[in-house]
């Protein structure tokens, strides 16, 4: 099976002070800021939402999400090294994990798997640690089934909110943490106020703090902590013509080697076949497994799903074997000296929504 990823919830507060500095400085602040982040965007997975004027102990979010752990820890010390950094604490950082549940629910096929974290464009976010009392764990398992399916029936009631559930025990101080995404708050407020009527409700130990977040770009979200503005001045910033994103380096992809990068928001699967770099998007479409961990057969050029041998063409995307029979986005591939960019098919089809899983 495929490794599961790490996921963080970076809450961030700006000391009041910055707001103070001369305007040329908070603009290169911000600037120095976002590119940053920007340098990260081939090795993580990240989403940037506001709390300003929502609550009052916190400003932003960066929903960060990784295949290693390392990833996170490099990019908050590189944030930390920036001039706006030194102005900004984080009252609440949650780490997870993704993993299968426990429990057994009817199959959706709308649903995402649970091994992966792939954000929609949803205008807000609803994220909250969560503890269950030991006693949940003291109650045989078919009993704590029954009232899990009564809880899964309630949430895709509301096929408008979607949910995100990612495990913490012996990674941090919660055992959960859940991240609702959704366009309509009143929705989430009514899905949550009946499940808090459900059976399995009793058995929630803790379920605050409870954050409110908008969707934003990351200009927009740093132009909204107040200073002078950044959005404007990188919107007539020149882009590369060519549409490419540096994603990895050949010394991290040798030949033989395998790799998952992300660029839009997508996760993608670099392959290095004999020293021609290939790359597809990252799941299959029969099953989602995730095909940088499927095996590759060099002479005909193709990766073999690790979950239902599904076959892929890494030169065309086409299914040639297995269960698969849609075909799978390719991207093109360009080298600058040791640095290997990427640039997504004119259309990048993304999977229905679907009801949220609890």
């Amino acid at each position: 099976m495929e490794r599961r990823q790490v996921v963080r919830y970076a809450f961030y507060t700006l000391d009041p002070a910055w707001r103070r500095l001369p305007a040329d400085r908070q603009a290169a602040a911000k600037l120095e800021f976002g590119e940053t982040i920007e340098h990260f965007a081939g090795k993580l997975l990240l989403r940037p939402y506001g709390l300003v004027g929502i609550r009052g102990d916190c400003d932003c979010l960066l929903w960060q999400v990784a295949e290693h752990l390392e990833a996170l820890v490099d990019l908050q010390i590189a944030l930390n090294h920036t001039d706006l950094g030194a102005y900004l604490s984080l009252p609440y950082s949650y780490l997870a994990m993704t993993r299968r549940s426990i429990y057994e629910f009817p199959e959706d096929p709308h649903a995402p798997s649970r091994l992966v974290i792939r954000p929609s464009e949803a205008r807000y976010l609803f994220v909250y640690p969560f503890v269950k009392t030991r006693s949940w764990y003291a109650l045989p398992k078919a009993e704590r089934q029954r009232m899990m399916d009564e809880h899964v029936r309630i949430g895709r009631k509301y096929p408008s909110i979607r949910l995100n559930t990612t495990y913490s025990y012996g990674l941090d101080d919660q055992e959960f943490v859940v991240a609702f995404e959704g366009d309509n708050p009143a929705e989430f407020l009514d899905l949550v106020m009946e499940l808090r009527e459900s059976e399995a409700s009793g058995y929630t130990l803790r379920d605050t703090p409870t954050f409110t977040c908008v969707q934003m770009s990351l200009w927009d979200m740093l132009d909204a902590l107040g200073g002078a503005g950044a959005a404007e001045p990188v919107a007539r910033r020149p882009a590369r013509a060519d549409g490419f994103t540096p994603v990895a380096t050949l010394a991290e992809l040798p030949p033989g080697k395998s790799a998952r990068v992300y660029a839009a928001g997508e996760a993608v699967a670099l392959f290095n076949v004999n020293g021609t770099i290939y790359a597809i998007a990252n799941r299959c479409t029969h099953a989602r497994g995730s095909l940088s961990e499927g095996t590759v057969d060099a002479a005909a050029c193709v990766v073999t799903c690790p979950w239902h041998d599904a076959k892929f063409s890494l030169e065309t995307g086409q299914a040639v074997g297995g269960p698969a029979t849609i075909p799978v986005p390719v991207y093109r591939v360009k080298l600058e000296g040791d640095t290997v960019l990427i640039t997504p098919p004119p259309a990048v089809a993304r999977e229905p929504t679907g009801a949220p899983r609890s």
